[in-house]
């Protein structure tokens, strides 16, 4: 672990984000979890200790920069290994966070291995077009970490933010091009663009873009995934 926390409060500091007493010690224990299953799970292709503490932990810790979640609730859709969720619920412990994904085996690992960690977290296995059904509309926060370009993740977390919260999507270089991409699923979302704000990680560039949700999303959506996928907003 001595690595990967090493660099990990090297990566705080870059960033200007002090954590809770216990916390960089937690990130990196569930980091070294992630790896572990990764021996008999496909979870990650990052598994050296200092780029799991920049690339996965440090990464994720980058929406703090952008948004206060502290006593508020927060739906991370296609969470696979619990990125960004579990590290932002370790950093702000008043975080109220629900994991979905799709797949079982994760999420079942993630039920497992989080109370050991003393990481609460409600673990939904369902799509994400399908659980909104009884979920619509009830969270502060959605977020969500290369699932899909924007205009098509769009459509599968908006539904889930309440009026006055956000969505807040991570993204890489490609962000800007597709923040423009999406100026029609923005509209049609009920959404409103607050900020983009780009981190430079390991020579690439890192962003959050944070979408405001001004307006109810019009029932309609989301639509099935094939509709979505085969016609983009």
């Amino acid at each position: 672990m001595d690595q990967m926390l090493e660099t990990l409060r090297t990566s705080l500091e870059e960033l200007k984000l002090e954590l809770p007493e216990g916390a960089p010690e937690g990130l990196c224990r569930f980091g070294e979890a992630v790896v572990e299953q990764n021996k008999v799970m496909n979870l990650t292709a990052i598994t050296a200790p200092d780029q799991v503490a920049r690339l996965h932990l440090a990464d994720c810790l980058t929406v703090l920069k952008c948004a206060d979640l502290r006593g508020k609730s927060l739906i991370d859709v296609g969470c696979g290994a619990g990125f960004p969720g579990v590290p932002l619920k370790i950093a702000c412990p008043e975080l109220e966070l629900t994991l979905l994904d799709s797949l079982g085996k994760r999420m079942n690992w993630l039920e497992s291995v989080l109370p050991q960690l003393g990481v609460e977290a409600q673990c939904i296995t369902a799509r994400a077009e399908e659980a909104v059904q009884d979920r619509r509309e009830s969270y502060d926060f959605a977020t969500s970490r290369a699932v899909a370009r924007l205009n098509i993740l769009l459509e599968l977390t908006a539904p889930y933010v309440k009026v006055g919260g956000a969505v807040l999507a991570m993204k890489g270089s490609a962000g800007r091009e597709e923040l423009a991409e999406a100026k029609n699923a923005i509209k049609q979302l009920g959404l409103k663009l607050e900020k983009a704000e780009a981190f430079p990680m390991d020579g690439t560039e890192h962003m959050v873009i944070v979408l405001r949700k001004v307006s109810p999303t019009p029932a309609r959506y989301p639509r099935r995934f094939a509709k979505i996928k085969q016609a983009p907003l």
